[in-house]
């Protein structure tokens, strides 16, 4: 198995912090856009500019990033990986692995799902509240130019989609010179205005966010709805640790982001307090007159950026919930020879840019997007918390009282931001749920669905011993060549086989079961991912062979099957000439099973329509066969 290294050095520890500049921190980078913004302009301005307000309101932003991004996922969160790789779905899998209690192990498999479920509506929300909010720098430039922000956000969008398919090896290597870029204006601007009311520097003490909410509430509350717009992006942090080591990520995030963000946050508080009328839209206020074009410029690449590492994360969730069997096969391109965690799903990048396009024509600009961000972003905090505490205690044994010290500093932050968010549903936090709803209906459907499929296709496919028994005492001619069945088990003999036994009354010398195994961790190295079982009497020519994946390795069954060539009497043939036999189910919605009847239609429409096994076990079309039966189910 690889993993990345847990302690580089020297010149690639320097070039690996300078690229998570460009990969981990877009999203929570570039919400100084706007955070601030949408705190004064939430419920009908309930916060005014006003010292107690601004200076609670900063202290508030200052101190959620401390608690919450560096405290919790920088420094405690980092620790749980799974063969270094972070996220939602990688802390389930190390959770799953610790749980024996049947309900225990369901409860933590739908906290991964429901996770999972708020990440796509963060992948939906996130590129387009990011770019419309760069794009409505142009309104500080000129107001005659607000007309122009919809079709402009659009067409940035519609390109970033389409790029997709071409991979982001180009485009990363740009990646991190221009977030270097935005993070070091982020400080030049909020520097500038703090010389200018260096008393701004006083919100840096969490009294004034205490402050704040003992005289006023109410409209703190209100604020904090706002508020947590400040960390999102936070999960990525986590998400991508795999892409670069927990070290490097812990450098970037302490000598240059954190710093920026905070100095950023402090010098608009500033600049509020000097000219209130600047609430309008306080991060382009920042910059002068000449600068703001050029800002505009700057922060609609730099929410690219930051769209283009979401939209990756969905393709990586998607892929992962696939190995998971949360979801139906899906067309799976790798963009990137050497990079195997960059990969292209076409159906999820599809309905991203729909979903995308829905919400900028619903919802019409980024300050009423920002009212369906809230609830995304603190339903992921709250559950990577769940799944964290329980395996702080389950696996590392942590004491008790340091976890609810953590649950009450860290999740009780949380839990505020969460109640805060619940008040805007109404007036968008229903998209979220929404998506997530219709998530979590996809996923335990395909999965309860994918159950009862798997009983009923084992009776109908029989026992492989007893399979072959009968073949050993039969007296069956043999066609020269090898068959090669891909099946999901060692212990049912492929229906495929079965078939081509009863038609054509004969078997090939050379027949060798071939399952796909998907490990709980992001790698298998080649010389660890084949294992071969000997069938039965080795003069029957049968033979089963495993190939181990992780979840960012392909399913190249050819492959395999070249690398267990020769680790067996049966396996000394040419692979090259070895031809493919797939079993296939058609089903049909019209059994037994006890299932509602629209979610038999809606799993049977999932598995009618999942990709191609051809194109997912990467099976050349010319030496491969589909044979199959009907279920209903």
């Amino acid at each position: 198995m690889t993993r990345p290294p847990a302690a580089p050095s020297g010149s690639r520890l320097a070039t690996l912090s300078f690229a998570a500049l460009g990969v981990v921190f877009g999203d929570i980078g570039t919400s100084p856009l706007y955070a601030m913004q949408t705190v004064f302009s939430i419920d009908h301005n309930d916060v005014k500019p006003t010292p107690v307000d601004v200076y609670g309101v900063v202290s508030m932003m200052l101190w959620s990033i401390t608690l919450i991004v560096s405290f919790k996922y920088v420094i405690l969160v980092m620790r749980a990986d799974n063969d270094g790789e972070g996220g939602i779905l990688a802390l389930t899998h190390l959770l799953r692995d610790r749980v024996t209690n049947r309900r225990r192990l369901t409860l933590v498999l739908m906290l991964g799902i429901l996770g999972a479920a708020l990440f796509y509506g963060d992948s939906v929300i996130t590129p387009a509240i990011s770019v419309m909010s760069a794009v409505e720098g142009l309104t500080v430039v000129n107001g005659g130019f607000e007309h122009l922000v919809l079709p402009l956000s659009v067409v940035i969008l519609s390109a970033l989609f389409l790029v997709q398919r071409w991979g982001t090896a180009a485009v990363g290597r740009a990646f991190g010179p221009v977030m270097t870029l935005w993070f070091l204006v982020l400080a030049v601007l909020g520097i500038a205005h703090i010389v200018t009311y260096p008393a701004i520097l006083r919100a840096i003490s969490p009294t004034y966010a205490l402050a704040f909410v003992v005289e006023h509430p109410i409209i703190a509350f209100v604020a904090m709805g706002a508020v947590v717009l400040t960390i999102t992006g936070a999960e990525a942090v986590y998400a991508d640790m795999g892409h670069f080591g927990p070290r490097p990520i812990k450098i970037a995030w302490f000598a240059l982001v954190f710093p920026a963000l905070a100095l950023n946050y402090l010098g608009q508080a500033a600049m509020i307090l000097q000219d209130p009328s600047t609430i309008t839209n306080p991060f382009f206020h920042m910059a002068p007159d000449w600068a703001t074009l050029p800002l505009v410029v700057l922060a609609t690449v730099a929410t690219v950026i930051a769209s283009q590492a979401v939209i990756s994360g969905a393709f990586s969730v998607s892929r992962q919930a696939v190995r998971l069997g949360l979801l139906p096969r899906l067309l799976v391109r790798h963009t990137s020879k050497e990079e195997g965690g960059q990969i292209f799903v076409p159906l999820v990048n599809g309905i991203l840019y729909l979903g995308v396009l829905a919400l900028i024509a619903t919802f019409g600009s980024s300050a009423s997007l920002a009212s369906a961000y809230g609830l995304a972003v603190t339903g992921t905090l709250i559950l990577t918390s769940l799944l964290f505490l329980a395996l702080a205690r389950m696996a590392w044994h942590v004491a008790v009282w340091k976890l609810v010290v953590f649950a009450v500093l860290v999740g009780g932050l949380e839990v505020c931001f969460f109640a805060a968010n619940l008040a805007k549903i109404i007036s968008g936090g229903w998209l979220p749920l929404l998506i997530a709803i219709i998530v979590i209906l996809i996923m335990t459907t395909w999965r309860r669905g994918a159950g009862m499929v798997t009983r009923s296709r084992t009776e109908l496919e029989g026992p492989l011993d007893e399979f072959i028994e009968a073949v050993h005492n039969s007296e069956l001619p043999r066609i020269p060549g090898v068959a090669v069945f891909p099946h999901p088990n060692s212990t049912s003999a492929p229906l495929a086989l079965r078939t081509l036994v009863l038609f054509t009354h004969a078997m090939f010398e050379n027949v060798v079961l071939i399952q796909v195994v998907n490990e709980n961790v992001p790698h298998i190295r080649h010389v660890d991912r084949v294992e071969v079982h000997d069938l039965g009497d080795p003069m029957d020519g049968i033979v089963h062979v495993s190939v181990h994946v992780g979840f960012n390795d392909s399913q190249d069954i050819p492959k395999g099957l070249a690398l267990a060539v020769g680790k067996s009497p049966e396996l000394t043939f040419d692979a090259a000439q070895a031809r493919y036999f797939l079993s296939v189910l058609t089903m049909h919605p019209t059994g037994e099973a006890r299932m509602a009847p629209w979610r038999k239609r809606l799993y049977v429409l999932m598995a009618n329509n999942a990709a191609s096994r051809t194109e997912v076990f990467h099976l050349p079309p010319d030496r491969t066969v589909v044979m199959g039966a009907e279920l209903e189910l």
